[in-house]
């Protein structure tokens, strides 16, 4: 990108003049941008600012008209595109070469908007960018009274840092419906994610229509209870849980995605956690058990698919309609967590691993994995699938998503094969975001918002020539514990956020700067009625073992310039009450109890937390 040290000079000018000052540095968008520079006055946007299209095509005029129809919900009027070129105060997109593909420059004068791209994800993802330059109100979805459409003075050029900015959606353990996607995919695009990664097969559900194999959705998208709690409770709700998408409603959100620069990776699991459509066709199994059901329960299942001819007819139909379904130059083939118990009691299995020469059943996997493999880059696409993969070998073409830690996708990207990174817990959403005493029940942890900010997802012992087949990241939304849509925006956001602007900013990571952006930014999810987790104001209790009659207390809090303060004898703290300076010992019968603390007011929720 050009005038890079410049423009990395002024934004850090910028945010340093502004901490002086006590405020937020401007302007507060996520993910940060590569370049930013103040230039002079700002542009307000009025009923009658045209919109011009320098090189008219379908996709920008849509980009335009997305803009015009967020103008047209919280201003009360729309932005019209002019006919004729206006000579000042419009906003104009120029096609101009020279940007990288999702790459754009956004430019704020006191007489005009200018946008430069080289593609229309650059022109939409530079929309993006200015919709976060005006006032928060600009997302609300009705009028707002008294709301001047100003934007700040500034030279903004962007790039990402990664090409695959990802965001996962498990659709099994319990199922969402086509306008919570839709909604999904918006909340992607605000925040310059990419790529949507939908789970669709499981031992809990089938959730994708496969026109060969109908009693996939007609039997396999049912459990006929689901467990309450965790997955050893023993309780259940007796109650069925089942849904599918059929083929049309996929199309149209392949369709409403690909107009927001998303592309969806369909995930259709092999060999493990495929109990639903064994349940659906016994034949797939390696015929140990006398009854198949889909799964009530969380966890891992020995009924795997046995590598058999009817089991690999049978794939190749299912990937056949997925590949028909989904332009995406991926596929995710799944292909963790699946147990060898069944393979070894299998007749068949020992025989085929006899047969081919192979060592143990590890090395069948991989066999396994790399038949569907050829078979689907026959039909022009490419395989990505979870670490397990690399076990017995690593088929040759294949992309690795890392959730084991990072060590699978170090030793992917040494045997040099493309990585997405989504270790768990560091980007596993389904993980505690705040103190477990205090929140619902999630899959562990806590990973907190500074942990998955402060992640560096290309790890320090690769070799730079290594390190370019990071091509990535991804949070991962688990459903186990997430039975509404309310329940997912409530984990995924704001964390989300963090993992995004890792995708996409090529600034060093500054925690003080995140936050006092992402202050800003929770006042546009609120008016987008987001029903994110709002520990972000409040104090983080943590509690260290010391000996049998004492622990050492830490405590934090995400949000910027903001005090805590405590208490020790269980009374409600205030301003007044001791000020959190660093760690201290508690014994057996003090309770810490704390509140946030900024300019005398209190920020968010009061919390303790007792010696257990």
């Amino acid at each position: 990108m050009r005038r890079s040290a410049l423009y990395l000079a002024a934004a850090l000018l910028l945010a340093a003049c502004a901490k002086e000052a006590g405020q937020p540095a401007a302007p507060q968008v996520i993910p940060q941008p590569e370049h930013l520079q103040a230039i002079g006055d700002p542009f307000t946007i009025t009923r009658s600012t045209p919109i011009w299209i320098d090189t008219p095509s379908e996709e920008v005029a849509r980009t335009a008209g997305m803009l015009s129809e967020r103008f047209g919900k919280a201003a009360g009027f729309q932005l019209k595109t002019a006919e004729e070129f206006p000579q000042s105060g419009g906003i104009y997109f120029m096609e101009t070469g020279g940007y990288p593909q999702e790459g754009y420059l956004l430019r704020v004068e006191p007489g005009r908007i200018i946008i430069e791209y080289s593609s229309g994800a650059g022109a939409f993802y530079a929309m993006q960018t200015l919709l976060q330059l005006l006032p928060k109100e600009i997302f609300s979805d009705s009028p707002v009274k008294g709301v001047k459409w100003t934007v700040p003075g500034v030279d903004i050029e962007d790039s990402p840092r990664f090409p695959y900015r990802g965001m996962h959606l498990d659709c099994c353990l319990h199922f969402f419906d086509i306008p919570f996607l839709q909604r999904y995919i918006d909340l992607m695009a605000l925040h310059k994610v990419n790529r949507f990664h939908w789970h669709l097969t499981e031992d809990q559900g089938w959730r994708i229509e496969i026109k060969k194999y109908p009693l996939l959705t007609e039997k396999g998208q049912w459990r006929k209870e689901t467990v309450v709690g965790s997955l050893s409770s023993g309780i259940y709700d007796g109650k069925p849980h089942g849904g599918f998408y059929t083929q049309e409603e996929i199309k149209d959100l392949i369709a409403y995605a690909a107009a927001r620069y998303v592309t969806i990776i369909p995930e259709i699991e092999i060999p493990g956690h495929s109990l639903a459509a064994i349940s659906c066709y016994p034949e797939l199994s390696c015929g140990l058990e006398d009854h198949y059901e889909t799964a009530t329960r969380w966890g891992i299942f020995r009924q795997v698919y046995c590598p058999k001819e009817e089991t690999f007819k049978f794939l190749e139909d299912v990937f056949d309609e997925v590949i028909d379904l989904f332009p995406s130059e991926l596929i995710h083939i799944g292909g963790d967590e699946c147990p060898k118990t069944s393979w070894k009691q299998c007749p068949h299995c020992q025989a085929l691993i006899k047969k081919l020469g192979l060592k143990d059943e590890f090395e069948l996997q991989s066999w396994f994995i790399q038949r569907m493999e050829k078979y689907i880059n026959s039909k022009g696409r490419q395989i990505i699938g979870w670490d397990e993969i690399l076990q017995g070998g690593l088929a040759p073409n294949a992309k690795v998503m890392s959730w084991l830690g990072e060590e699978g996708g170090i030793k992917a990207a040494q045997q040099h094969h493309e990585v997405v990174m989504a270790p768990y817990p560091k980007y596993y959403l389904d993980y505690w975001q705040a103190d477990p005493d205090s929140e619902p029940l999630a899959m562990g942890g806590p990973t907190l918002l500074r942990t998955m900010y402060e992640y560096n997802p290309v790890p320090d012992v690769l070799t730079y020539e290594e390190q370019k087949y990071i091509i990535g990241v991804e949070g991962c939304v688990w459903t186990e514990y997430m039975p509404t849509p309310a329940r997912v925006e409530y984990m995924a956001w704001p964390r989300m956020c963090a993992i995004a602007e890792s995708g996409w900013s090529k600034a060093p990571k500054d925690w003080d700067g995140f936050t006092r952006r992402l202050e800003t930014h929770l006042g546009r999810l609120d008016l987008l009625n987001v029903g994110y987790c709002k520990a972000f104001w409040n104090p983080f209790i943590d509690f260290h073992k010391d000996t049998e009659y004492s622990k050492v207390v830490t405590m934090s809090v995400d949000a910027p310039d903001a005090e805590i303060h405590y208490t020790l004898d269980g009374t409600t703290p205030t301003a007044a009450s001791p000020l959190y300076t660093g760690p201290f010992a508690i014994n057996r019968q003090q309770k810490v109890t704390a509140v946030t603390i900024r300019n005398g007011k209190q920020l968010g929720e009061i919390k303790y937390k007792e010696f257990r």
